[in-house]
């Protein structure tokens, strides 16, 4: 028996010599896993608000929905012989996921806009997106609690003191019912979504019928509304329901329109992304995260997702929510302007003294700067991006536009996710698998230009503050009045 023991005793020693960290998964596969989601939600904004166009807001809205609550389930029901097999279920089943989601970003903002007043439109439209702050926090409280349990149902050593005891064989539910708990929201917006109307908009400037449009509008609003043909007709026959996207027309009038919207989302996304890669860092700096070897596996959840939650609470939500009720009083350009300012000043104030932020002493700093960097992001272009691509455009645009101006921002999310995971390696001593990079420092110092430019691209974008939707896409006169 005591034989045994030393043998034991002799192979836990040989694993903490040969490892004396937790791995990491590969960066090929790490890059696969979070990739295909970014490239099926960049699929899914193209394919859906070119759709939203050709068959109305709300049949499309409904096929979303159903496409995220399935691919969500079935990627928590990943499966596979090998660790290989289970990598390219979850990730087949991620892009789609993506795809759903993706096709939500110009449904969403297209509905509120088209449902609301102008007067209270922006922060109607802000409170849309402002809703995924809680979805946010929701998701860190769930990890939280599944975490939480697991972790005192199979107690487990840490991986310093017995690497394979550590990683205990429940800790894989852990991740599949995180990933499908995710349906139950999801699913019960269902029925409010197939009993909401098509858009009054749509009916009667797309769709052409006008009757239809003052029945839905009348239910809506509980009152009765009479249909004014003639306005319609003239509206419905105007010349921005002549030309196409690819057209003069299009070019003349929203050219720079559509070229400020994405651009300014496609930035915005680099720098927004990437923030995620220095997270783990700064939550190790200031000790909210432990040395992984200091855990267990099931511990390691549970300390990142109440370090997302704090984040979320102080940085995150209460950004969405100043956009929400400042928008329609100082207009999405200036909020979109100081925050691109305001992102590129805390980038710098990171970047400038990094070594200082990162020595003993400094790290509530950093940490506050950091949170700084997510709050204008929210109050500033993470809010306005979304917004006005559902104002400017016309009726029969408007979704497709919102739909490229967004698919513009995941091409700048993938860049910032990965394009900064490998540029910010020590140029020194890279992690395992990866090339020498620039350095975090640098890699501040790119983000802090990225969002320079972003303030600069902000200038092609126009304000909607105060003005129909009729007014600013200038929808209900004709190419001279237009001009």
């Amino acid at each position: 028996m005591a034989g045994e023991q030393l043998k034991v005793l002799t192979a836990l020693d040989q694993a903490k010599t040969q490892c004396p960290s937790p791995g990491t998964l590969p960066p090929n596969v790490s890059a696969a896993v979070n990739g295909v989601a970014l490239c099926g939600t960049l699929a899914g904004q193209l394919f859906f608000g070119w759709l939203g166009d050709k068959l109305g807001r709300k049949s499309v809205y409904g096929f979303t929905l159903i496409l995220m609550v399935l691919c969500s389930i079935a990627s928590g029901l990943s499966f596979g012989h090998t660790p290989k097999g289970v990598i390219s279920t979850l990730c087949f089943f991620r892009f789609w996921l993506g795809f759903g989601i993706g096709g939500d970003y110009p449904l969403s903002a297209t509905i509120m806009s088209e449902y609301a007043n102008k007067k209270t439109r922006g922060a109607f439209i802000a409170a849309v997106f402002a809703m995924q702050g809680f979805g946010i926090l929701f998701g860190a409280i769930v990890e939280l609690v599944v975490s939480s349990s697991f972790r005192n149902s199979y107690p487990a050593p840490s991986y310093q003191d017995n690497p394979t005891a550590s990683l205990i064989p429940e800790a894989d539910y852990v991740r599949r019912i995180i990933l499908m708990f995710g349906t139950i929201p999801a699913a019960l917006t269902y029925y409010w979504r197939m009993k909401m109307p098509e858009t009054a908009r749509y009916t009667a400037l797309i769709a052409r019928n006008a009757k239809q449009a003052a029945a839905d509008m009348s239910k809506v609003l509980n009152s009765e509304i009479e249909e004014d043909l003639d306005r319609t007709e003239r509206q419905a026959s105007s010349g921005s329901n002549e030309w196409g996207l690819f057209s003069a027309q299009f070019v003349r009038r929203h050219g720079l329109h559509l070229l400020g919207t994405t651009s300014t989302w496609f930035l915005l996304d680099i720098a927004f992304y990437s923030q995620n890669l220095f997270q783990k860092d700064i939550f190790s700096k200031v000790g909210w995260i432990p040395p992984a070897k200091t855990m267990n596996a099931v511990e390691e959840v549970f300390r990142i997702a109440r370090a997302q939650a704090l984040i979320a609470l102080c940085g995150t939500i209460p950004g969405y929510w100043f956009t929400v009720l400042f928008i329609d009083i100082i207009g999405r350009f200036a909020i979109q302007l100081m925050g691109f300012f305001m992102m590129t000043v805390f980038m710098i104030g990171l970047a400038a003294p990094y070594h200082h932020w990162t020595t003993a002493g400094h790290h509530t700093g950093l940490v506050v700067m950091y949170g700084f960097t997510f709050f204008f992001a929210n109050f500033g272009p993470n809010s306005t991006t979304f917004i006005v691509p559902a104002e400017i455009f016309p009726t029969r645009l408007r979704s497709t536009c919102h739909g490229i101006s967004a698919a513009a921002g995941k091409a700048g999310a993938i860049i910032g996710a990965f394009g900064f995971l490998y540029a910010a390696q020590d140029p020194h001593k890279p992690e395992a698998g990866y090339s020498p990079g620039i350095g975090i420092r640098n890699a501040l110092f790119v983000r802090a230009g990225t969002n320079f430019l972003g303030m600069i691209m902000t200038l092609l974008v126009p304000d909607s503050k105060g003005l129909s939707l009729e007014e600013i896409s200038k929808e209900t006169v004709d190419d001279e009045e237009a001009a």
